[in-house]
């Protein structure tokens, strides 16, 4: 049977019949029967494979291609078929005629993913192609042809971008949260996200692709590392709250530890296995170190009640036993005068525990009213002195006092400042022992004037140094020693100092050691006409016999600062009503009263409004006397009509400078 050239179309599929029903009358490539072998053989291979394959051939290179070609081209099927390559592909030749042109010049190219712009539908689309193209030769062994395999991989490349493009959302996302986040693949655990919060927390950036232990080197010995074998082993996720790390956040700092609330989520892949392990957290170190600051303010709090507790009671003591004495009968002189002198300092002693608390409370509400002038710091200074000389006689202290030669002038408060100065000398006589040393250096460097109060009692242990400052802060206790006090003084010189421009800092190199306060402030220029020294103002008892009233509904009270009064020598009216006194003072006019507030009926307020308005009592000098001492209250005082306000227990010093000022008028 005589062989048959064109059996190569016998089959392949839908191509197959077109090109054996074809009119190849008008192609160059002439009747499939004579075609070169070349050419059948590469065509025959072709049709029968499910592989999108074309051959183009010839001088015009002929375009032939198999059914799953057929789909790639589109609405340019079943047109394509025997016309020239560089007609049917017009639209991408100048971008493949390189390629073609490499092909026919006998070597084969291969191509991943390039990129065409195709109209194959009507319209232009991106489409990327995977392909080879390889040259077909003649029976001569040159190059007549062109043969290519191909995929279309546009769905792949679209689907990569979108995968590509949604980590890269993801990414922002993670970015933009304020927690940690980060993703470790392998067991390695290598870095494939960390968003910036991450970052921030370890102090470092160049941590993608990176292993934990080369990035993290100070966590290798901590449980995290641990821990993420775990879970990466296990595939079981692992919750820690406010867990404590070690972080070295710079390469020169030290060790810094850090508090993170987090989880480690597995992360698994397509079979279900541990490919990685997602981390998701927050840094709490901030409220981890507020929680215990406010925890051990809370015992601090309740530490101070029991000081506060014991502190007031120790008086009260005495107190009452002095009162049981003088209610027993009538003792001697001499035991009047022991028993009087026991209540006098009890009650200062309270009177001081009263005012360090009302100046507590007025600085933790910013209510402080400083009456700041330009002042002789070491005339402050002597003044401080004399006010703790007391205490530090007792106990046979040797004090030195050195003084610069030039006067240093400061502009402050002088109360708050002789207050801050003897808080600071009275911490030093109370905590050094019998036969000690105290010292004060004052210095000025024309900038700044700087006075150090120096002991060599007790010392400060260095866990306390840093805290002397706080509120509540006092050296540890014990039944058989304690010191007394509130913890409050040394508080409350900073802020006093502060509140004055100032500063202060506190040394002590150990138990046992002593101590050393520092109390700076800036040196201000001597104002004009200053005297060279400051004089000590005289406290007056009453240059003359003066006629002076009382109206307190508190009988005992009214009763003891009449005594009082007639004591410094004047004569003095008791009432214990507004009434009562409106009707005494037009009998005997008064040239100054002590009023009390909280009366019954008519109050001070009210008193001293009327009072004014009358003839006998317009001039005369009133002083409010109230258990209500903050600036809104003096303020509401002075404006209703008094001239002094006094606050509850009334210190004699107070008493004897309004009785100087009568006495001056």
């Amino acid at each position: 049977m005589p062989r048959n050239p064109a059996a190569f179309l016998t089959e392949g599929g839908t191509m197959g019949a077109l090109m054996r029903g074809h009119d190849w009358s008008v192609s160059p490539l002439g009747p499939p029967d004579r075609w070169p072998p070349a050419l059948r053989t590469a065509v025959g291979l072709m049709l029968n494979s499910a592989f999108p394959m074309f051959a183009a051939w010839g001088p015009q290179l002929a375009f032939l291609y198999n059914d799953a070609y057929a789909e790639i081209l589109g609405g340019k099927h079943p047109q394509a078929l025997g016309r020239p390559f560089s007609e049917v592909w017009a639209e991408i030749w100048q971008a493949i005629s390189p390629i073609v042109d490499e092909a026919m010049r006998g070597h084969a190219t291969y191509h991943e993913n390039l990129p065409l712009t195709m109209q194959r539908n009507g319209y232009d689309e991106e489409t990327w192609f995977t392909f080879s193209y390889s040259p077909m030769r003649d029976e001569d062994g040159r190059p007549a042809g062109v043969f290519c395999a191909c995929t279309e991989t546009t769905e792949q490349v679209l689907s990569a971008r979108h995968r590509a493009e949604e980590i890269e959302r993801m990414r922002q996302l993670f970015q933009q949260a304020p927690g940690i986040l980060a993703v470790v693949r392998g067991p390695e655990h290598v870095f494939e996200i960390a968003n910036d919060a991450y970052r921030r927390l370890i102090g470092r950036e160049d941590v993608v692709g990176r292993a934990v232990a080369e990035v993290l080197p100070e966590v290798r010995d901590q449980v995290f590392t641990a821990l993420l074998d775990e879970v990466y082993e296990t595939g079981e996720p692992h919750v820690g709250n406010e867990m404590p790390i070690l972080l070295r956040r710079r390469p020169d700092s030290e060790l810094e530890e850090r508090f993170v609330n987090f989880i480690y989520q597995p992360i698994r892949d397509h079979r279900g296995a541990v490919s990685g392990i997602f981390v998701e957290g927050s840094d709490v170190t901030a409220a981890v170190l507020a929680m215990r600051a406010l925890q051990e303010a809370n015992s601090r709090k309740d530490e101070f009640l029991a000081m506060l507790a014991h502190e007031l009671r120790n008086p009260l003591a005495p107190i009452a036993a002095a009162a049981e004495l003088l209610r027993l009968g009538a003792p001697d002189a001499e035991r009047i005068q022991k028993t009087s002198a026991v209540i006098t300092r009890q009650v200062e002693h309270m009177t001081k525990l009263v005012d360090d608390l009302l100046d507590v409370s007025r600085v933790t509400r910013g209510l402080v009213t400083l009456r700041r002038e330009t002042l002789d710091f070491s005339a402050i200074v002597g003044e401080a002195v004399e006010q703790a000389a007391a205490p530090m006689q007792a106990k046979g202290h040797r004090v030195t006092v050195e003084l610069p030669a030039a006067q240093p002038w400061v502009n402050g408060d002088r109360t708050r400042l002789i207050q801050v100065l003897s808080n600071l000398l009275n911490n030093a006589a109370r905590y050094t022992p019998e036969g000690g040393d105290v010292a004060v250096r004052v210095t000025a460097n024309g900038r700044e004037v700087r006075a150090v109060v120096e002991d060599n009692g007790i010392g400060i242990p260095p866990g306390l140094l840093p805290h002397v400052f706080d509120l509540f802060t006092q050296a540890e206790r014990s039944p058989d020693r304690s010191q007394g006090g509130l913890g409050l003084g040394l508080a409350l010189a900073r802020t006093l100092i502060e509140l004055q421009g100032g500063h202060v800092g506190a040394y002590s190199t150990g138990a046992g050691q002593g101590s050393r306060f520092t109390v700076c402030l800036p040196q201000v220029e001597r104002p004009e006409g200053a005297a060279l020294s400051q004089g000590q103002q005289d406290e007056t008892r009453g240059a003359r016999r003066r006629h002076l009233m009382v109206v307190d509904d508190n009988a005992d009270a009214a009763q003891m600062l009449a005594l009082l009064l007639e004591t410094a020598g004047h004569s003095v009216a008791v009432c214990d009503d507004a009434r009562q006194a409106l009707a005494a003072v037009v009998a005997s006019p008064p040239a100054l009263l002590f009023v009390d507030i909280g009366l019954p009926g008519m109050d001070g307020y009210e008193l001293v409004r009327r009072l004014r308005q009358l003839p006998e009592t317009a001039m005369a000098r009133i002083v409010a006397i109230t258990g209500y001492g903050t600036p809104q209250d003096r303020a509401r005082a002075l404006e209703a009509g008094f001239d002094e306000h006094l606050v509850k227990p009334v210190h004699p010093k107070a008493l004897y400078a309004i009785l100087a000022r009568l006495a001056g008028q």
